[in-house]
């Protein structure tokens, strides 16, 4: 018998060796939904929902609309992702005159009543409005428009995704199949965008009466973060996060609703043993209630036959703070930003732990700065380019020199520490050691090399112009480790 027990249990933990924890079943599990549908499948039934819920949020919760703001914020800024053409001359050294004539016309293409076909958004606006869309959305659209009516002949279209129906999906008799609305090759690569001539939330627009446009993947940027190979339709940034984001929401509302009336008088009208017939209160309400109204500090007289019973609940809550803190804390992770950002606490805050959460938040902002380089800002650029040169639109640059302009410098944003003179000091240690270049040092703080220089030499010109001193960047520096010791 002990024989028996023994093997079974050695059987049960081979058994248990050979397989994960987390494919264990059982009534600890029977709740846990899982699914193995692609990518686009499981898109297809919740992308609508998800995406009204998220404007929904951003419009109404506090927390969810803080987000946004930190996306716009911390990815764009407000000079937004600056290009920043480093060109060289034959020789090796930069080619300062074409460089600046070249960003010269691309700021001026930047402009409102050339960047967009509206007419009424500058290029700054249309990164906030894109950056915004998709951690929202979980996309945009961007259609390259070539026949503008401006000096470069080049504009761009946002367009909701909203265009794009998840209902829209079948095979093509080619051999490209139509996925929601994304018209792919056997490879997976968009060929075509079936995009509705009208939003589908017009209230003139019968959803029978759709008309689809067909528009070449080339010139469109479907913009989104792919996280699944076969994924052809983006979805919001704060997906993991918007259920919290509602039932905090819902559960603040009540806990403030609760402490209004809690500040107020409150209480039931009985009929005490010789009864009390007739009373009507202060009010009827639509149904024929009896109510009195309750307010602030004010004491009334009970008529003759009634008792009054006390309703004196205590909120809020004694673990309300706590309760919601943590509940932040989760919703921070899921959005992936520092807790002390999102919910604007800084109590019990040290300098050494702002500065591990500051770090880690602005590691996630550099990596979705990249993939707006990558992805959106060098895409318009390059077709910008493209379209100028056709246009003879860069002035007194040949169209055989353009090569070298292909591949600018996007500079994004930087931020300031928390501690800027224990910083200054750090990057000049780097600095002496080699490990760090005033390039990388102005970089972080998105700031141009060249700018700095230049304004650098111009406030000296005017110093000596004028017969002032302003001391060099040795003594400077020196003055600032005086203060620091």
């Amino acid at each position: 018998m002990i024989k028996a027990t023994i093997a079974k249990l050695f059987k049960r933990q081979k058994k248990r060796q050979r397989s994960y924890d987390a494919s264990a079943v059982g009534r600890l599990f029977q709740d846990w939904a899982t699914s193995n549908k692609t990518a686009d499948e499981e898109l297809r039934v919740s992308l609508n929902r998800i995406r009204a819920r998220a404007r929904e949020l951003t419009r109404n919760n506090d927390y969810a609309k803080k987000y946004m703001e930190m996306v716009k914020t911390n990815v764009v800024g407000s000079k937004g992702i600056v290009m920043q053409s480093k060109a060289k001359s034959p020789d090796g050294s930069f080619d300062a005159l074409d460089n600046q004539l070249m960003e010269d016309r691309w700021k001026e293409w930047g402009k409102r009543e050339s960047c967009t076909v509206t007419g009424n958004l500058t290029w700054v606006d249309v990164q906030r409005l894109v950056v915004e869309s998709v951690a929202r959305d979980g996309e945009i659209l961007i259609r390259k428009v070539e026949s503008a009516d401006n000096p470069f002949g080049f504009s761009l279209e946002l367009i909701e995704a909203d265009h794009l129906q998840e209902d829209l999906n079948k095979d093509l008799q080619n051999g490209n199949r139509i996925r929601m609305s994304v018209e792919i090759n056997k490879w997976r690569r968009p060929v075509n965008y079936w995009l509705l001539d009208r939003h589908p939330g017009e209230s003139i627009t019968p959803l029978a009466g759709r008309k689809y446009q067909v528009v070449p993947a080339s010139e469109i940027i479907h913009l989104y973060r792919q996280e699944r190979p076969s994924q052809a339709r983006g979805v919001s940034w704060m997906v993991t996060a918007m259920t919290r984001l509602h039932q905090i929401g819902e559960y603040e509302e009540a806990e403030l609703i609760s402490s209004r009336a809690s500040a107020c008088k409150m209480g039931f009208f009985k009929p005490d043993a010789g009864g009390a017939e007739g009373y009507l209160g202060d009010d009827i309400d639509s149904l024929g209630n009896t109510v009195s109204e309750a307010s602030p500090g004010a004491m009334e007289l009970l008529p003759p036959g009634m008792d009054f019973q006390s309703f004196d609940p205590t909120h809020p809550a004694g673990n309300f703070a706590p309760f919601m803190k943590t509940s932040l804390r989760g919703i921070a992770s899921g959005l992936n930003v520092a807790y002390n950002s999102l919910a604007s606490d800084l109590e019990g805050v040290n300098f050494s732990s702002i500065r591990s959460g500051v770090l880690e938040e602005r590691q996630n902002w550099r990596v979705i700065q990249n993939w707006m380089v990558e992805h959106f800002c060098q895409p318009v650029y390059s077709e910008w380019l493209k379209m100028a040169v056709l246009r003879g639109a860069l002035g007194t640059i040949p169209p055989r020199k353009v090569f070298k302009f292909e591949n600018p410098k996007w500079q994004p944003r930087g931020w300031e520490w928390v501690d800027p003179v224990k910083d200054a000091n750090a990057n000049g240690v780097e600095l002496g050691l080699g490990l760090k270049t005033r390039a990388d040092i102005l970089s972080e703080k998105g700031m141009d090399i060249e700018e700095v220089f230049n304004q650098l030499k111009a406030e000296e010109q005017l110093a000596e112009q004028i017969g002032i001193s302003i001391g060099s960047n040795a003594n400077d520096q020196e003055a600032v480790n005086n203060d620091t010791e």
